[in-house]
């Protein structure tokens, strides 16, 4: 197929265009550069512009003849969408009803949307199912979701096929070193616990240490984001048979905070500074897929997601950039 990525010069986005030529599709990355790389765009054409561009988008589409848009452009700072949640809802949501008018434009009708576990906010029963009651807790998940929920009627009024995405926390680098995690600012907590160890950083901050888990913090569900690639193509699949999903994409097993140090350690061979501070408010304890569907519908399971591998490729594309 060819197929357009928004987003693509992000760390998910340009993992997936290589996940997708790699794959012996056609890319072509739009991209405003506003938190992307230019290096990252290493596959497929580049197109610069906005994705909220309508006349940009549909001409862009014709002009490569695109099959399917892969979208991953979004302001995606929880903390940030709460002091500023005009620019969310701008952003994601206006931003990608002007590419759904371009691709209405010129008829392309299959895409795959980057959505969130932050959909589902705080959880009621865990492991989190895609059945799980949706109500965000912060301006992001709810742009996220209002896109779902487009999408949902999208289908039946203009033939779109969709497939939506939750991801919970992506983490890891390519492991051929070509691309890695390089967010400004830093918010994710293996590349800030990386940056730490390698002295960049200062200590890394453990928010909250009574939570109810078995070492007080916080429990995550990691995916390497070679794994969330590759889920990426197989969703373009099931698109090409007619078939929308929504779909978490995690691993069902959670890491806590001071675990993620630990391996860091491991992997390092060096201790992490850290100090421990409160709770940040509407951080679950725990955050966990059940990512049983994913499975049976995509035929996907996590490759290479284990906590030290996730570690390990982190750290070797964070040490390659000294």
């Amino acid at each position: 197929m060819k197929v357009l990525v928004t987003g693509g010069a992000g760390y998910i986005g340009s993992h997936t265009a290589k996940e997708l030529v790699r794959d012996g599709h056609e890319v072509v990355v739009l991209d405003n550069f506003s938190t992307g790389h230019r290096w990252a765009v290493q596959w497929g054409e580049l197109v610069e512009g906005d994705v909220g561009d309508v006349a940009l988008v549909a001409r862009t589409l014709r002009r490569y003849g695109i099959d399917a848009v892969v979208h991953f452009a979004a302001s995606a700072y929880v903390g940030e969408s709460m002091v500023d949640p005009r620019k969310y809802f701008r952003n994601n949501v206006v931003n990608t009803i002007g590419l759904l008018d371009g691709m209405l434009a010129v008829g392309v009708t299959r895409i795959v949307f980057s959505s969130t576990c932050a959909t589902y906010g705080i959880p009621e029963q865990l492991p989190l199912t895609e059945e799980h009651p949706q109500k965000p807790v912060n301006p992001y998940g709810e742009s996220k979701l209002f896109i779902e929920k487009m999408l949902g009627w999208y289908a039946p009024a203009y033939g779109f096929t969709y497939a939506a995405l939750r991801y919970f926390n992506a983490a890891g680098a390519d492991p051929d070193r070509q691309l890695g995690e390089a967010h400004f600012p830093e918010t994710h907590l293996i590349p800030l616990v990386i940056e730490a160890a390698l002295g960049r950083r200062g200590p890394v901050d453990i928010f909250g240490t009574d939570y109810p888990t078995p070492d007080g913090t916080a429990i995550r569900d990691y995916i390497h984001v070679t794994d969330l690639a590759r889920a990426h193509v197989l969703a373009l699949r099931q698109l090409e048979a007619g078939n929308s999903v929504l779909l978490n994409l995690g691993t069902g097993r959670g890491y806590s905070v001071r675990e993620v140090i630990a391996a860091v350690e491991t992997v390092i061979g060096r201790t992490v500074p850290a100090r421990e501070t409160p709770r940040r408010a509407g951080d679950p304890a725990v955050l966990v897929a059940a990512a049983g569907r994913a499975a049976k519908v995509l035929g996907w399971t996590p490759k290479c997601s284990e906590l030290v591998e996730i570690v390990r490729t982190a750290f070797d594309w964070h040490a390659s950039q000294s």
